[in-house]
């Protein structure tokens, strides 16, 4: 495996800055750069909309800028500076507010003055941002009011997940999936996205396999959903995961 820890790590560096969500750009280009290490990788859309099981499939989601600025137009929080400080799936906005209007949109970690959380918010109509402590601390000392600005669009697109699959001789087969949906975290979840991807084209060239895999990189929840409503028989072939 001493010949793939080079390569991992250049394509971590590469996945690494991507803005990632359950849907939009960021997956796409993400998948794209797998597909460079697995050519026969399939890019499977699945449309905005779609019921799978109790579940339906949301809007695509994709942004462009985000930032707080203070009386004096100095940007105190930048999306393009760190993907981490906006929360996936905000709505647009672009308008001043007071500090008591901005607190309840910050969300920063207790345990440490330096780290920047990461929230969600898949399926609710919300915006907000994840700070440091220390970012905290300086917007509620500041004076006059603040821009907020967040350039994101929904749009009726399509949500994407891959999938490769690795014959052997039985038909039967070994399920090995991971989650694609997170931003720039390396252990939550860029890790298990690149290990993955090269596991597979491990397992691609050992010859006289026994048992076949069948290897998916989904979003999270709702991927994982769409992908076992839209393969119910294929399911049915896997013996393990």
């Amino acid at each position: 495996m001493k010949k793939y820890i080079s390569k991992i790590y250049k394509l971590g560096l590469k996945l690494f800055p991507i803005c990632r969500s359950i849907t939009g750009d960021g997956v796409r280009k993400s998948l794209i750069l797998i597909k460079k290490h697995l050519p026969k990788l399939k890019i499977i859309e699945v449309k905005s909309g779609t019921k799978v099981f109790d579940w339906t499939v949301p809007p695509e989601w994709n942004i462009k800028d985000a930032y707080v600025k203070d009386h004096l137009g100095k940007k105190i929080i930048d999306f393009k500076k760190n993907n981490l400080h906006l929360i996936s799936y905000s709505n647009k906005i672009n308008k001043k507010i007071s500090w008591n209007q901005l607190k309840k949109k910050l969300y920063f970690s207790q345990k440490s003055i330096n780290a920047i959380p990461y929230r969600t918010s898949y399926y609710n109509n919300d915006w907000g941002f994840c700070v440091t402590k220390l970012q905290y601390n300086l917007l509620k000392n500041l004076k006059g009011k603040y821009k907020i600005f967040i350039n994101s669009k929904f749009i009726k697109g399509t949500m994407n997940y891959g999938e490769y699959l690795i014959r052997g001789k039985s038909k039967k087969e070994i399920l090995i999936s991971t989650y694609i949906c997170h931003p720039s975290m390396a252990n939550d979840n860029l890790s298990g996205l690149i290990l993955t991807a090269f596991l597979a084209k491990y397992i691609s060239k050992i010859k006289n396999l026994n048992w076949s895999y069948r290897v998916v990189f989904v979003p999270e929840t709702i991927g994982a959903i769409s992908y076992c409503k839209l393969n119910e028989i294929r399911m049915k072939k896997i013996s393990y995961g």
